[in-house]
């Protein structure tokens, strides 16, 4: 498909780009990771590390294990927040290495990095809430996630019934959409870019290795039953984890869906506004979700700067509210988590019901 074109850049990013790189400049530091954020990984890798030789090896009585097994799904989704998402932007570190070490803690934790790749950093990112294009906003035909999309007699109840598909996110991701990419050579309606001998063995090598990981040692060590259940709240907890964060960025009332020309299919406003328009904040100020969520609340930074580590969020949150008001541009945000939630509710019943 004919991809849309965006009106040419004028002075506010430059503006941006200027201030925010006299920021660092004078601090003095890099735009990648710290210290800080390297200790977090370390933490989480070995904490689920540790929760998964528990539950494997040592088969803990059930009531500890479900807790446990919830605990895997919540620590799986921070790992995909706070190191895979950075890694695979290149802000991780300064070292290329570990970026991609830790980009690859996705290939270990049953997805795949090349496919996470070019979905999220060469579609989505470019594309934001652009329906056709942008492949987050695809759950058709279970939900209705833009104006443009079709509407179907149970989008009326979408409202309550997406935290079930929100669920289902992590087991459709690892044993379903990356197939369906590699098979078809498709993201959405977006030809995915050719995979060299390197990708294609990287794929099935740790693939083939999930599947001995997550499925066959632990039913070898507490039975088909016992993998089961635990393997089905572990992937639902880190489904709905993963799903309500991403959806709170860019699936909210006040976010926009522009649509291109239909004859010159260029957009109205050039890549960084149509990024202040498609996305939202939401409880920057709480530090406990920003520590938990990889930053990722701080969603309008990470759009304007996908190369920054989230670390530098909070700094960087305050040179663009200032830089959007100078220029009269929106700044969207949720100053609490529960009013985004609320409000993505809201969009998702205003999704169902409208003609």
């Amino acid at each position: 498909m004919s991809l849309p074109k965006f009106a040419p850049p004028r002075t506010f990013y430059a503006e941006l780009r200027r201030r925010t790189a006299l920021h660092f400049q004078t601090a003095g530091t890099a735009q990648t990771g710290n210290t800080q954020l390297l200790s977090k990984a370390v933490v989480l890798v070995l904490s689920l590390v540790a929760l998964y030789v528990h539950l494997v090896f040592f088969t803990p009585p059930t009531a500890l294990a479900l807790l446990e097994c919830v605990l895997t799904g919540m620590v799986i989704a921070f790992i995909g927040f706070n190191v895979m998402h950075d890694g695979a932007h290149g802000s991780f570190s300064r070292h290329p290495w570990l970026n991609q070490f830790a980009a690859y803690t996705l290939n270990v934790l049953g997805g795949s990095s090349f496919m996470w790749d070019f979905k999220h950093n060469h579609v989505h990112h470019m594309y934001t809430n652009i329906e056709g294009v942008d492949d987050d906003l695809d759950i058709q035909p279970w939900m209705r996630m833009t104006p443009d999309q079709k509407r179907y007699r149970a989008h009326r109840f979408q409202h309550l019934y997406f935290w079930f598909l929100y669920s289902m996110l992590y087991i459709s991701w690892i044993f379903v959409m990356d197939y369906q990419k590699y098979f078809t050579r498709k993201v959405g309606s977006v030809a995915l870019k050719p995979m060299t001998r390197h990708d294609h063995l990287t794929f099935w090598g740790f693939k083939a290795l999930n599947l001995i990981i997550y499925i066959a040692l632990p039913i070898y060590t507490v039975g088909f039953t016992g993998w089961l259940v635990g393997f089905l709240v572990s992937a639902s907890v880190a489904g709905f984890v993963l799903s309500i964060v991403f959806q709170l960025a860019h699936t909210v009332e006040q976010t926009a869906f522009p649509v291109p020309h239909e004859v010159t299919n260029k957009l109205e406003d050039e890549w960084a506004i149509h990024q202040l328009r498609t996305t939202a904040n939401f409880a920057t100020d709480n530090r406990v979700i920003s520590w938990l969520v990889g930053g990722l609340n701080f969603q309008v930074e990470h759009h304007l700067f996908p190369k920054i580590s989230h670390v530098h969020y909070p700094v960087l949150s305050k040179i663009i509210r200032q830089t959007c008001e100078e220029f009269g541009l929106p700044y969207q945000e949720y100053p609490k988590m529960r009013y985004a939630v609320a409000s993505h509710v809201a969009f998702l019943r205003q999704m169902g019901r409208a003609a």
